[in-house]
């Protein structure tokens, strides 16, 4: 047998009426607890009879639970409440930024001399354009002369290192091209040692005046 489906609206009679609710609301009062020990919530559930009997059930504890329920509902006030505020405060930014962006904008047309923004300027407007102007050139004057003053800094440090390495270079040249004394002694012919170590002396044999032999001598 099919069970049908129970309309929802209020029990016109009084006893079927009372048997429901002892029905329903002990069942609800068994979810209320499953729930609670299912997933470790925090359930508070309380119940008027249309008689004004009262039942309820707490996890935890019922007024400590409404206390939290108290905060909670506060806190959801005072933040929609801080919510408005700040979109208020942020309309009046936004404005303030766009003014003050419409302002830079001119300030700028101006400055690049456009012709359609200098002609609804006056002549104290032009004369403080022509002075932020001028200033502005000194500032860039004095900024790109020390940039230079650094490079040209860094430049003669970078000539002096080179100059240190150049003469380096140059003393280690010198000492590479000098041969040694050995080298020396070889490259000196074989002959002319031979001809400085011969030395000629005069021998001469028998008698004094009769004849000499001439004998040369090697040392």
């Amino acid at each position: 047998m099919v069970r049908g489906k129970t309309e929802i609206k209020r029990i016109e009679n009084a006893t079927s009426r009372q048997v429901t609710f002892s029905k329903r609301r002990n069942g609800l009062l068994k979810k209320a607890f499953e729930l609670s020990v299912l997933c470790d919530a925090e359930v508070a559930l309380i119940v008027f009879s249309s008689r004004g009997k009262l039942y309820e059930f707490s996890s935890t504890s019922m007024q400590k639970t409404i206390d939290r329920y108290r905060m909670h509902a506060k806190n959801g006030i005072n933040n929609n409440e801080v919510t408005e505020q700040n979109i208020q405060q942020w309309k009046f930014e936004a404005a303030g930024m766009s003014r003050k962006i419409e302002f830079l904008e001119s300030s700028k047309r101006k400055l690049l001399g456009e012709s359609i923004e200098l002609e609804s300027s006056s002549v104290e407007e032009l004369h403080e354009i022509e002075y932020k102007l001028e200033q502005s050139l000194r500032v860039i004057r004095g900024r790109k002369n020390q940039l230079l003053c650094e490079q040209i800094a860094q430049l003669k440090e970078k000539e002096q290192t080179l100059m240190k390495e150049n003469a380096l270079l140059r003393e280690k040249c010198k000492l590479q091209s000098q041969p040694p004394l050995a080298s020396l002694e070889e490259a000196v012919p074989h002959e002319q040692v031979n001809q400085q170590n011969v030395v000629e002396t005069e021998l001469y044999i028998g008698c004094p005046g009769r004849g000499r032999i001439n004998c040369t001598s090697q040392c």
